[in-house]
């Protein structure tokens, strides 16, 4: 005879709590955050309702206040002038350039606040690729030595880490050589090793203006680097190689549609595992909130723990802030 009744751990909230298994925290969290040139500036973006781009003056008020509410990293994005961008990307290593200008003001305003700036060239790209295009094409080496100087210039910069999310071959072992070459022995790299081709990425594209350009003389979305999402052992591959290159943090992305892929990367690994809730994740969530569809408090936690039970250590989230308040009460 079984007297097995599961639901005697699930009689009252004090006793769920008691048996949690996931605990969500802001430490998990690192919000992503896009900054523009200008000043007085903070435009809202239509397709992410709550995300905005902030100048750098403005900026400045807003570290301070995710800092104040529990989040301590930001993962750094910029909107350059189409002025500045062409086929090499070399406006991404100007020493004073917005990238390495957010840089410096965030660590100047909050020392404790760890800046993870975003490595890849489409910000710059008059193309709107994440690399060089040479004969129609995106093409790896050439773009690793356009990536490794823009780490260069964010470390100098004073980033704690810097976030490839370009999925080009090698660029991983590349910046970690660097680093060990010019003194970054303690700059973090949180390597986007499984980053699927998505057409979740769209509002976030339309932030930055980076999507690629209608020409057929370049390919025309980013299959030939970033990953085909109906695979799996793919994914694996992916994150061995960049552990063996000396990554510190292994990034999967997109989140919530690739929560099998973190489990069993988390199976495999020792290495902290950050997960990226995408933009077009957190509009379609806050788009039925906004209908009155779904309740938006409890599917931002649920849809959050649901990627820390999967096995994230770290959650890049356009929810942190909002997050905090609702762990916070």
């Amino acid at each position: 005879m079984n007297f097995n009744r599961n639901r005697r751990l699930r009689t009252s909230q004090s006793v769920r709590d008691l048996v949690r298994e996931t605990t969500l925290t802001t430490n998990d969290f690192v919000l992503p955050i896009f900054v523009m040139e200008g000043s007085g500036k903070k435009e809202p973006i239509a397709s992410m309702p709550g995300v905005f781009r902030h100048s750098l003056d403005l900026l400045k008020e807003e570290i301070k206040d995710l800092y104040k509410h529990g989040i301590k990293a930001v993962n750094v994005y910029v909107k350059v002038s189409d002025n500045l961008k062409d086929n090499t990307g070399k406006e991404s290593w100007n020493p004073d350039g917005l990238m390495q200008a957010a840089i410096k003001l965030i660590k100047d305003t909050e020392p404790n606040m760890i800046v993870m700036p975003d490595v890849a060239l489409d910000p710059y790209s008059v193309y709107g690729h994440d690399g060089i295009i040479e004969k129609g094409e995106v093409i790896n080496d050439a773009t690793v030595d356009a990536l490794v100087r823009m780490s260069l210039s964010h470390a100098e910069a004073g980033a704690d880490f810097v976030a490839p999310s370009d999925m080009m071959d090698g660029r991983t072992f590349a910046i970690r050589q660097a680093f060990e070459e010019n003194g970054f022995t303690n700059i973090g790299i949180i390597s986007y090793a499984a980053k699927y081709a998505s057409a979740f990425y769209g509002p976030f594209r339309s932030a930055l203006d980076s999507a690629p350009v209608d020409n057929q003389e370049i390919p025309k979305d980013k299959k030939t680097y970033q990953m085909d999402f109906a695979n799996s052992r793919e994914a694996i591959r992916e994150v061995l190689d960049d552990v063996d290159e000396g990554a510190d943090i292994i990034m999967i992305k997109p989140g919530m549609p690739n929560l099998d892929i973190v489990a069993k990367v988390r199976e495999i690994i020792t290495q902290p595992i950050a997960v990226y809730q995408v933009s077009g994740e957190y509009a379609m969530l806050k788009a039925a909130s906004q209908n009155g569809w779904l309740d938006n408090d409890k599917v931002i936690l649920e849809s959050l723990h649901s990627i820390k039970r999967a096995g994230a250590d770290l959650i890049f989230t356009y929810f942190a802030k909002e997050a905090s308040l609702l762990l916070n009460k």
